[in-house]
């Protein structure tokens, strides 16, 4: 929402980026609206009809975050008592949104660039390789550069994640949209 020269922008960025097919990496403070630039992506793409995941990577235990993003054999862990899909065979067509992606630990990271090198992964326990047709959308709210910088973010992840890089400005910077909000 707003009428700014920053959301203009970010609004002109979003349509111009939807049908693309490009992976995207939201960047932006807490609470500027990362989630609803990534919905209307999602929303204005070729996928819009098709699966729109969303995982909040922060949100997930270190140990169950391979589970999630990758799914589970029956079997492969203490509870895992079936087969489960994870979030990149369901959004399969569509869009995943990965929420957080600064908090990502490198572990996963690796795991992650992996898909997105090749398109294939596999089920935490499992040996049959899977592919998914999903269109990336990241959002963060840590500065990834420095991240990079700082050994806490692969550079080679962050270049496979910014295609495009949409940076969505606090309130303060655009304090114009206040009244419309």
């Amino acid at each position: 929402v707003g009428s700014s020269a920053a959301i203009r922008k970010v609004k002109a960025t979003i349509r111009q980026v939807a049908d693309s097919g490009a992976t995207v990496l939201i960047e932006g403070e807490s609470g500027t609206g990362k989630e609803l630039v990534a919905d209307a992506v999602h929303a204005l793409s070729q996928r819009s009809g098709r699966p729109y995941v969303k995982i909040n990577t922060a949100a997930i235990p270190r140990e169950l975050l391979e589970s999630e993003l990758f799914g589970h054999e029956r079997g492969s862990f203490t509870g895992a008592v079936a087969l489960k899909k994870g979030k990149f065979e369901i959004a399969d067509g569509g869009t995943l949104f990965l929420d957080e992606i600064g908090e990502m630990p490198l572990d996963s990271q690796v795991k992650l660039l992996r898909v997105l090198q090749d398109g294939s992964f596999t089920r935490v326990g499992g040996n049959q390789p899977l592919t998914a047709d999903v269109r990336l959308v990241c959002a963060t709210n840590r500065n990834l550069k420095a991240e990079v910088l700082a050994n806490r973010f692969r550079m080679d992840l962050f270049y496979r994640l910014n295609v495009v890089n949409i940076h969505v400005p606090p309130l303060r910077e655009r304090r114009e949209d206040i009244p419309l909000l």
